[in-house]
């Protein structure tokens, strides 16, 4: 991609599934990449895989203050951000009646407080700059309704209309955009669904397979990059086309 060697780049939710995916795709562009997470174990393992990041960061985006002084860490490590992949959060199956106050507050503080608060610290110093690029994950969940998933959903949606409202204030210097993956298959979802429920959700995909954190991640990758300039306040939809027919598609030929 044009434009991403030498940019300073922070992953939130890096040391697993996309967000792994994505600093190796953003280091093969020649960027330098710091992975913020809240798991210890999850970034020693990635520092051992991915020796050439320029750092990690231990932090719950939950807490704003933690994420204040993981952003004062990251000063130091790259001096400025010119690109964030906020994509850190927490995915969990529940009928609707079932969510307690506990769970639905720990779902929006993760998956929506959390993206706001590291968006912001990032704003900021792009502001400050020269711009950058925000790019903030969401979900086709945050388009669609899916069973047993409200809060998850709920918070998504959320993720899609604070992008819009980023766009518009941070332009121009900064553009603002939200990726929307649908089935990936992540550590996180293996282990919410059966070997046999993902085979049986892949024979319904369109494109007969479920997705790979490397396709979104080629996905960031675009739209994080010069080739992507004109582009801003907008939802980007990966899942193989699981969601372009509606319940039409299921009375096909």
């Amino acid at each position: 991609m044009r434009g991403l060697k030498g940019k300073r780049v922070l992953i939130t939710g890096g040391a697993g599934g996309i967000g792994a995916a994505t600093a190796k795709r953003f280091l093969e562009e020649g960027a330098r990449v710091v992975v913020l997470d809240c798991s210890e174990q999850a970034l020693r393992r990635i520092e051992k895989s991915l020796p050439s990041l320029s750092g990690t960061i231990s932090a719950d985006v939950s807490d704003a203050d933690a994420v204040a002084h993981a952003f004062s860490e990251l000063d130091e490590l790259l001096g400025g951000l010119d690109v964030l992949i906020n994509n850190a959060g927490i995915s969990f199956q529940r009928p609707f009646t079932d969510i307690t106050p506990d769970q639905w507050r720990r779902m929006i503080e993760v998956n929506l407080n959390g993206m706001f608060f590291v968006a912001q610290q990032a704003a900021r110093r792009m502001l400050a700059s020269t711009g950058g690029v925000i790019l903030n994950m969401g979900s086709t969940n945050g388009i669609m309704g899916y069973l047993h998933s409200s809060d998850y959903n709920a918070s998504k949606a959320g993720v899609i209309e604070l992008t819009r409202s980023m766009a518009l204030e941070l332009a121009p210097k900064v553009r603002v955009n939200v990726i929307c993956p649908g089935f990936i298959l992540t550590p996180m979802q293996k282990a919410e669904y059966t070997p046999e429920m993902m085979r049986d959700f892949a024979s319904k995909v369109p494109l007969k397979r479920l997705g790979r954190p490397e396709d979104v991640a080629a996905l960031f990758a675009f739209l994080a990059s010069d080739d992507a300039a004109f582009i801003t306040g907008h939802y980007f939809v990966i899942d193989g086309g699981e969601i372009a027919g509606g319940l039409a598609s299921m009375y096909g030929g």
